[in-house]
Order: structure tokens, then C-alpha cells, then sequence
């Protein structure tokens, strides 16, 4: 009987080791897997600090140019040189950039 016990005790100690290092495997994955989706959550969040960055300094530029178009002199002066109008009486000579 003794040599019965003893197998039955061995059987549960090896089943016992056997689903201790699946769990801690599996944990492990489990654990790994997060630690890569939070990397990857990090370096998305470093990307879209750099494009709000960006985007604010764009809007600045914007807020500028819109308080520029506020003034009907620089209107003028922008339509004139941008879409070639003219004042009455003003000739417009287009000169090729080298």
C-alpha cells in the first residue's frame, strides 16, 4: 500500500507542477501581450502629442491671417497679388521667377 500512496502522491505533485507552470505561462503571455498593446498605446500618444503640436501652431497662423483679412487695405493688396486685379488704370506685368 505504501508504493500505491507514493504513486498517487507523485501523480499529484506532477499534475500540481504541470497546471502551476501553465497558469504562470499563461500569465506570462497575458502579461506580455499588455505590456505591448500599453508600448503601443505610448507610442500613439507621442504621434498625436507632435500632430496637436502642430495643429495648434497651424491654428495660430490661421488666427492671424483671419485678423489680417479683417483689414480691407490688406484684402486688396492680397487679391492683387495673388489673382492678378487691378486697380482702374494699373497694368499688371507678370515676372517669371528663375
Amino acid at each position: 500500500m505504501a508504493g500505491k500512496s507514493r504513486k498517487k502522491t507523485r501523480r499529484r505533485i506532477f499534475l500540481l507542477g504541470f497546471s502551476s507552470v501553465f497558469v504562470i505561462v499563461a500569465m506570462t503571455f497575458t502579461i506580455g501581450k499588455y505590456w505591448i498593446e500599453i508600448f503601443d498605446k505610448y507610442q500613439e500618444k507621442k504621434s498625436l502629442d507632435k500632430e496637436l503640436i502642430h495643429l495648434k501652431e497651424k491654428e495660430e497662423e490661421l488666427k492671424v491671417d483671419a485678423n489680417k483679412l479683417q483689414n480691407p487695405d490688406y484684402v486688396a493688396r492680397y487679391a492683387r497679388e495673388k489673382y492678378l486685379y487691378s486697380k482702374e488704370g494699373e497694368y499688371i506685368l507678370q515676372i517669371p521667377e528663375e
